[in-house]
């Protein structure tokens, strides 16, 4: 545990004491009231992780320019998306309002301010996740190639509060968050090309992309996923019981089980939508995918297949990683990232797409030889 930790620890004991002393004794306090108060003390220890998260959010914010401050302009813009789901219900301002969140923009350093530049729309992953520096290299060969990108920190985002951290609408209005902050870079950036727009995105994020290309064919060239989230009912049957309970059935998120109402699962399933593919699709997967099982995603390939749809995908044997396999800095994850790259590049024309893995990797990483 570190000195801050211990630190956090000690104050937290030295209140619950002092709390203790200031109250009457025992004796005179039921056993009710006891419970109550060492609820609220619970319930005040919990928030705190929410508080932590903002503290590590900026402290990653400020990483993104030492990272790749070098290559990339760097910006985190502030938009609405949808009000929360059941506004039509609501009986405040604050529910009928639309959801405000962040999102963080990189532009190539080198850009020419009177040409246009591909977009690539990229969402995170991660139940609760966020856009961090965790994607360093890869937005490093992003800006390379001369991609703008546009990565939203949609409803659901860790790093901004226990708010937005329940507005949680896992396969539903996020990806209308993640639609509306394209639309703002093509509001606000002239050097966007609206007819170059393409979406990326692994897990939880190649979901979004999923859901944001079948809903939205007109607006984007070209998608890949990468180990794609794809089937909640399925999804639901090989996780642990906590997996849907404490994340899918909470009650400030879908609120029932996958048995309780199977359709709500299937509208946020990218396979259920299998059918509106019309632009490129690229899929990859990995047997030994420990997140997202293969069956998963095999499931969405072969209904892909069963609608005549035209795609790319690989299943590939056993990559080191697991899940983020293709995300991983050894060789193989680099060949595999230089793939897609291809893939991207013959459907949005970037002005510098990699020849070689090579030109890749010295974009990527500062010492390389």
């Amino acid at each position: 545990m570190s000195h801050f930790m211990k630190s956090l620890v000690l104050l937290s004991a030295i209140g619950v004491v002092f709390g203790l002393i200031s109250t009457p004794s025992v004796a005179q306090v039921s056993n009710q009231e006891l419970l109550n108060n060492q609820q609220v003390i619970l319930e005040e220890l919990r928030d705190l992780r929410y508080r932590f998260d903002i503290l590590e959010k900026a402290i990653d914010d400020v990483m993104w320019h030492k990272v790749v401050g070098d290559v990339a302009y760097i910006d985190k813009l502030f938009l609405a998306g949808p009000p929360p789901r059941g506004f039509e219900r609501a009986t405040t301002l604050h529910d009928k309002n639309p959801v405000k969140f962040w999102t963080y923009v990189f532009i190539p350093k080198d850009v020419d301010p009177s040409k246009k530049y591909p977009l690539l729309v990229f969402p995170h992953g991660g139940v609760h996740g966020d856009f961090n520096t965790y994607y360093t290299h890869i937005i490093r060969e992003l800006m390379a190639q001369q991609y703008i990108v546009v990565a939203p920190e949609y409803r659901g985002s860790t790093g901004y509060g226990k708010g937005l951290h329940k507005r949680i609408d896992y396969g539903g209005l996020e990806n209308d968050d993640v639609h509306e902050s394209m639309l703002l870079m093509l509001e606000n950036y002239d050097i966007v090309d609206r007819r170059r727009v393409g979406l990326i995105g692994w897990s939880h994020g190649g979901m979004i992309s999923l859901m944001n290309a079948f809903e939205h064919p007109k607006d984007y060239r070209a998608v890949f996923a990468g180990v794609p989230v794809s089937d909640l009912i399925a999804r639901m049957g090989y996780k642990r019981p906590a997996y849907e309970m404490d994340w899918f059935a909470a009650d400030h998120h879908i609120g029932q089980a996958v048995h309780e109402n199977i359709e709500e699962y299937r509208r946020r399933s990218p396979v259920y939508h299998a059918h509106k593919l019309e632009i490129p699709l690229l899929i990859h997967t990995n047997t030994i995918d420990e997140d997202v099982h293969v069956l998963e995603v095999q499931n969405l390939i072969n209904t892909l297949k069963a609608h005549n749809k035209d795609f790319e995908y690989r299943i590939y044997e056993d990559i080191p990683g697991g899940h983020s396999f293709d995300r991983m800095d050894h060789r193989a994850g680099r060949d595999i990232r230089f793939e897609i790259y291809r893939f991207l590049a013959k459907h949005l024309n970037p002005p510098r797409p990699f020849r070689n893995v090579k030109e890749m990797e010295e974009a990527a990483y500062r010492f390389t030889r």
